[in-house]
């Protein structure tokens, strides 16, 4: 019993150790806290720096004497020549009217090319209607003798003539059937005569348009190279007139050492 009795004691006895140990470090760590919580820095304004009166004359004076040299810079600045300005402006006239003048000489050129390659195609066309005109003549030169010899041949002692050797009882019917063969190729000679002067009268309008055309092509073109000469010519001239207009510098001679 005395023994269950100090067990119980020592166990109250660790117990109220064991407390009055956490008491304690609770008490530590809320003295902590205060501490921390009382040690927070704290934030002052400074002090607001009052100019004196030099400092401000002498940044009013620092301030004047730089609008000073910024005057006087500006006036001092030189103003641009006048002569140098007008000799600028001929110059990018000069230049503009190169331009336009050599655009103008390229739509020339390229009209200058189209004419030539109207003028060849028309001379072709006149060349091939001559050569087609020359076969309708032939094919008329030798239509118009047959015309020619079947005439001659339709006459009555001519068919007379021709059928005297061919034996038959009835000679006239002979000499109407020749007759006849005669006259049926007379009318188809004549047939194919007025065909090729239908088609010579037509070849001869087409020549003469093609040939006109060709005239003109060919006028048109000389008188744009006479064109062209003369403003060579006077470009040339414009030129040597200008050269001579501006006056002569003399150099400058340099200094001996």
């Amino acid at each position: 019993m005395a023994k269950y009795s100090m067990r119980k004691l020592a166990g109250g006895a660790l117990a109220l150790f064991l407390i009055a140990g956490f008491m304690l470090v609770d008490s530590s760590a809320q003295k902590r806290r205060r501490k921390r919580r009382t040690s927070t820095p704290r934030i002052t304004n400074p002090a607001i720096y009052q100019p004196s009166a030099n400092d401000n004359a002498n940044t009013a004076g620092d301030t004047s004497n730089t609008s000073q040299n910024a005057n006087s810079q500006g006036q001092n600045k030189p103003s641009e020549d006048p002569e140098e300005m007008k000799r600028t402006i001929r110059s990018l006239s000069s230049q503009v009217d190169k331009l336009s003048d050599k655009l103008g000489q390229m739509q020339e050129d390229q009209r200058s090319l189209v004419d030539l390659e109207r003028l060849s195609r028309g001379e072709q066309r006149s060349a091939q209607l001559h050569g087609e005109m020359r076969d309708v003549q032939a094919k008329e030169a030798e239509l118009q003798a047959r015309l020619e010899d079947i005439n001659y041949a339709l006459k009555p002692e001519n068919i007379e003539r021709a059928t005297a050797g061919v034996g038959s009882t009835h000679p006239e019917e002979v000499r109407e059937q020749r007759r006849k063969q005669l006259e049926a190729e007379k009318l188809r000679v004549q047939g194919q005569l007025d065909h090729l002067a239908a088609s010579r009268a037509s070849l001869e309008q087409a020549i003469a348009a093609a040939e006109s055309e060709v005239d003109r092509l060919r006028k048109k073109l000389d008188a744009a190279d006479q064109a062209a000469i003369e403003n060579a010519k006077r470009k040339a001239q414009a030129q040597a007139s200008s050269q001579s207009s501006q006056p002569y510098s003399s150099p400058t001679p340099t200094p001996n050492p």
